[in-house]
C-alpha cells in the first residue's frame, strides 16, 4: 500500500465524515435540546429527519455537478455551506430555527458523501476499488467512535450549541484539505460530454438497471438499520436504560469499531471469495444476527449487554456489505460516477429515512421497537439478495 494511496483514503474519508460527524455529536444532546428548546422528543427528531431529508435529496444535485465542472468545486460549494449553515444552528433560539438550518446544513453535508465515491472510481476498479473504499470507511467510521465522545466533552462545558461551533471548525479544516491535498481526478476532457441533459439521461439509464438499483437498496438497508439505531438510540439507552450522555457515547463507539476493524478485512476477502459472493455471505450473517437479536428480547430477554452483543456483531458484518455493494453497483458506471454516487446516495438515504420514520411511528421509549426496526432492515437486504444476486453476476472482473 503505498503513500499516496492511505493519504487519498484519508482525505476522502475525512470529507465524507464531515456531515455525519454533524449526526453523531449531537446525538448525545438530544434530550437536553428538548428540554432546553421546550420540545418533545418526536419534534426533536425532526432536526435529525430534516438533515437527512436534504442530504438525500442535494446529492442528486451534487453529482452531476461534479461530473460537469470536476470533484473539486462542487466540493468547495457544499462544505462552504456546511460551516455556514452550523452557525446558524449553533444561535437557533427556538426548534423551528434549529430544524430550517439542520436543513441547510444537510445540503452543504450531501457534497462530501456523493463526491468522495466518485473519486474512489476515477481511480480504481473491482478490488483495489474495494480496498480503497474500505479504507475510505475506517476514516469515515471514525465519526460514531470519536463524534459522541468529543459531542459530550463538548455539551458539558459548552452546552449543545457548542457542538455546531465545532463541526464548523470541522468543515473548515476540510476546506484546508480540500484545496491543498487533494488532486482533480475528473479531467477536462472527461467533463466536456457531461450536461444538464446527460445528468437526466443517465439517472434514466440508472433507473432502468435492475443490477444498480439492487446493489444500491441492498446497501440501503442495511445503512437503514443503522440509521434506525442512530436515531433512537439516545433516548433508549439514556432515558430507558439510564446510561448518562458519556456512557452512551461510549456504547455507540463499540458498534462503530466493530464496523471499521472488520471493513478492513474487504479487500483480503474479496480477492479469496469474489466480492458478489463475500457480500451475499455478509448480507446473510448480517440478517441472522439481527433477526436473532428481535427474537430474543421479543421473547423477554432484553437486558442492554445481550443487545450490545448483538450489535456489535450484526454492524461487524455489515462492514462487508456497505464496501462491497457501493463497489459492485459503481463498476459499470465509470464515465457517470458522479451521478451513479449521487443516486445511490439518495436512495440510500430516503430508504433511511422512511425506515426511521416508520420505527418513530411505533417508538414506545423502550428497545422492541428499534430492535424491530433494524431486524426488518437487515431481513429486506436477504431478501433482496436471495432474489436477485446469484452466480449469473455479469461482472466478471469484480471476482
Amino acid at each position: 500500500m503505498t503513500a499516496s494511496f492511505l493519504r487519498t483514503a484519508i482525505i476522502l474519508g475525512l470529507l465524507s465524515a464531515i456531515g455525519p460527524f454533524a449526526i453523531d455529536m449531537y446525538l448525545p444532546a438530544l434530550p437536553s435540546i428538548g428540554k432546553d428548546l421546550g420540545a418533545e422528543n418526536n419534534v426533536v427528531q425532526l432536526s435529525l429527519l430534516s438533515f437527512f431529508i436534504s442530504f438525500a435529496l442535494f446529492q442528486l444535485v451534487y453529482g452531476p455537478l461534479s461530473d460537469i465542472w470536476g470533484r473539486k468545486a462542487p466540493l468547495y460549494l457544499g462544505i462552504g455551506l456546511f460551516a455556514l449553515a452550523s452557525i446558524g444552528c449553533a444561535v437557533a433560539s427556538d426548534i423551528e430555527t434549529l430544524i430550517a438550518f439542520r436543513f441547510l446544513q444537510g445540503i452543504g453535508g450531501a457534497a462530501g458523501m456523493v463526491i468522495p465515491r466518485a473519486v474512489v472510481r476515477d481511480m480504481h476498479t473491482g478490488v483495489q476499488a474495494a480496498r480503497l473504499m474500505s479504507l475510505l470507511m475506517l476514516v469515515f467510521s471514525i465519526s460514531p467512535i470519536l463524534a459522541p465522545l468529543t459531542g459530550s466533552a463538548v455539551i458539558e462545558f459548552y452546552g449543545w450549541r457548542g457542538v455546531f461551533y465545532a463541526v464548523m471548525i470541522a468543515a473548515a479544516v476540510g476546506l484546508v484539505l480540500l484545496s491543498t491535498q487533494l488532486k482533480e481526478t475528473r479531467p477536462k476532457e472527461h467533463r466536456s460530454d457531461s450536461t444538464v441533459g446527460s445528468a437526466i439521461a443517465a439517472y434514466r439509464l440508472l433507473l432502468g438497471d435492475r443490477n444498480f438499483l439492487t446493489l444500491t437498496f441492498i446497501g440501503g438497508l442495511g445503512i437503514s438499520s443503522f440509521l434506525v439505531y442512530l436515531a433512537n438510540s439516545p433516548f433508549v439507552l439514556i432515558d430507558h436504560y439510564g446510561l448518562t450522555p458519556t456512557q452512551y457515547s461510549l456504547a455507540f463507539s463499540i458498534n462503530a469499531v466493530s464496523f471499521f476493524t472488520v471493513s478492513q478485512a474487504t479487500g483480503w476477502l474479496g480477492e479469496r471469495f469474489g466480492l458478489v459472493r463475500l457480500m451475499r455471505m455478509a448480507v446473510t450473517m448480517f440478517a441472522l444476527t439481527m433477526i436473532s437479536m428481535f427474537v430474543v428480547m421479543s421473547l423477554g430477554i432484553n437486558q442492554l449487554p445481550v443487545m450490545a452483543a448483538f450489535l456489535f456483531v450484526g454492524y461487524g458484518v455489515l462492514g462487508l456489505v456497505i464496501p462491497t455493494s457501493s463497489v459492485l453497483a459503481l463498476e459499470d458506471h465509470g464515465e457517470i460516477a458522479g451521478t451513479a454516487s449521487a443516486l445511490m446516495g439518495t436512495l440510500h438515504f430516503v430508504t433511511s429515512a422512511v425506515a426511521m420514520v416508520i420505527t418513530s411511528i411505533f417508538f414506545d421509549g423502550t428497545a422492541l421497537p428499534m430492535v424491530a426496526g433494524i431486524a426488518l432492515c437487515a431481513l429486506g437486504a436477504f431478501l433482496v439478495t436471495q432474489a436477485t444476486i446469484g452466480r449469473r453476476r455479469r461482472v466478471v472482473a469484480a471476482e
